[in-house]
């Protein structure tokens, strides 16, 4: 008997993708007290406010005439009351130039899952072809991108954040291809770089997209991913502007969450961009996905926006601040003359790290270092009784496969400073100043 017949996502998600296959493997065997994972991109436990998530959900089931349907379906465009707890928040919160005047000629739609979900009904909705975006890329979305039967051309960063200069080029190269352009995709926080995509960065991709909108004779949609934009804590950075101020063609999209700031179990991700054809896609991709986002969720989303948000979000940023100094020390402490580049520890949760030399990419000496699959008792330890293991994204999953950063990314890591606590990162740092000693040795 034949097989179940698959889509072609479906082929092509029968082998899970790198970085799916690697942490499923080592999660298979992590030991809880023992293993140190810095590859996870969870937030940090005592960062989430439980207690005023508590209050909240009192809040929201003992005000029905407040917070209506709270325990039942919700409208696809998502809560009304979290739709207007955004807007007052970009409002009054941000520096990044909304006003009342011009989210009123944006709509604000509520995604089925998280931010995340956005970012998937995207490629659903649109027809597959070419996305430009920067290198080293969001490697998870990216793989779903190619899954989903899309070309990922990815243009290299620094510091700034996606090259300007290398994307001209980049669209140059493409010659006729250029009419498979389907949209162009900035993170503006970068993950896993965390680099800032900095303010003449975003108006020249909009001034560009929009020259390349005329061109092409059709909008190319400029998606900008905020995911970590809450989460900028060096106070020498120049506050982030949103690219609507300047989006005269309406061709920006901006999708936002309050997983990095409330708790990303509410599962809340929110899309701000002009309506038409492609918002009125996305929300009847989110009716198609369950109606709406969790109606519990947004009412609690909202109520916290309205009572709490301020306060949280220093909260939050004055503990990664503090960790990613402390990180930072240990960094040049631990591997020293090691890394040739550290990026980084401004905002988010995030290092990223080239090593002087030193691959660390699945296969290396210091990949099975760090994972004891050495071979070598005297580095793994006893069979039943294994040395710690150090878990962090090497680079190789970041960087794409036929990009311009490929022999870089071998020598590259992403390390989160945002689920393990400070004694625990010291430690790992520890394990990786031996781990390159012996891939040196």
């Amino acid at each position: 008997m034949n097989d179940i017949l698959l889509s072609a996502y479906g082929q092509t998600s029968r082998r899970p993708a790198p970085v799916n296959a690697l942490m499923a493997s080592l999660a298979a065997n992590f030991r809880e007290d023992v293993d140190i994972n810095l590859g996870v991109g969870y937030v940090n436990e005592n960062t989430i406010p439980r207690q005023q998530i508590l209050e909240g959900v009192e809040a929201v089931l003992r005000r029905p005439d407040r917070h209506p349907f709270a325990l039942n379906y919700g409208a696809p465009r998502g809560s009304q009351n979290l739709i207007e707890s955004l807007r007052r928040f970009h409002c009054e919160m941000g520096e990044d130039g909304l006003t009342e005047e011009l989210l009123d000629r944006r709509e604000i739609i509520v995604g089925p899952n998280g931010a995340t979900s956005l970012l998937e009904s995207i490629a659903l909705v649109l027809e597959p072809g070419i996305v430009l975006t920067s290198d080293p890329m969001y490697y998870i979305y990216c793989h779903f991108l190619e899954r989903q039967g899309f070309e990922v051309v990815t243009v290299p960063e620094d510091e700034d954040g996606m090259r300007i200069d290398l994307l001209e080029e980049k669209i140059r190269a493409l010659g006729e291809r250029r009419q498979a352009i389907r949209f162009v995709y900035a993170v503006s926080v970068g993950n896993p770089t965390s680099s800032i995509l900095s303010n003449g960065r975003r108006r020249d991709l909009v001034r560009l997209v929009t020259e390349l909108s005329a061109e092409l004779g059709r909008k190319v949609p400029l998606v900008f991913d905020r995911a970590y934009e809450q989460l900028i804590h060096d106070s020498q950075v120049e506050p982030p502007e949103s690219a609507l101020v300047h989006d005269e063609a309406e061709l920006v999209y901006e999708i936002g969450t309050l997983a990095k700031i409330l708790a990303p179990g509410l599962r809340i991700g929110y899309l701000i961009g002009s309506g038409g054809p492609f918002c009125d896609a996305l929300v009847q991709r989110t009716s198609d996905a369950g109606f709406s986002a969790a109606m519990i969720n947004q009412e609690v989303a909202s109520y916290l926006l309205d009572h709490f948000v301020e306060e949280q979000i220093a909260r939050v940023n004055q503990g990664y601040r503090e960790k990613a100094r402390q990180m930072k020390g240990w960094i040049e402490a631990e591997l020293g003359e090691a890394v040739e580049d550290c990026r980084g520890g401004r905002a988010g949760f995030y290092f990223y790290l080239t090593l002087d030399g030193i691959e660390t990419c699945e296969g290396s000496p210091f990949f099975y270092f760090l994972t004891r699959t050495t071979g070598l008792r005297e580095v793994d330890g006893p069979a039943d009784d294994r040395k710690p293991c150090i878990i962090y994204i090497p680079g190789a999953f970041c960087v794409h496969p036929r990009g311009d950063m490929v022999e870089a990314g071998r020598r590259q890591m992403r390390l989160s400073y945002g689920f393990e606590e400070p004694e625990r990162i010291h430690r790992a740092l520890g394990f990786m100043r031996q781990a390159a000693a012996f891939a040196r040795g």
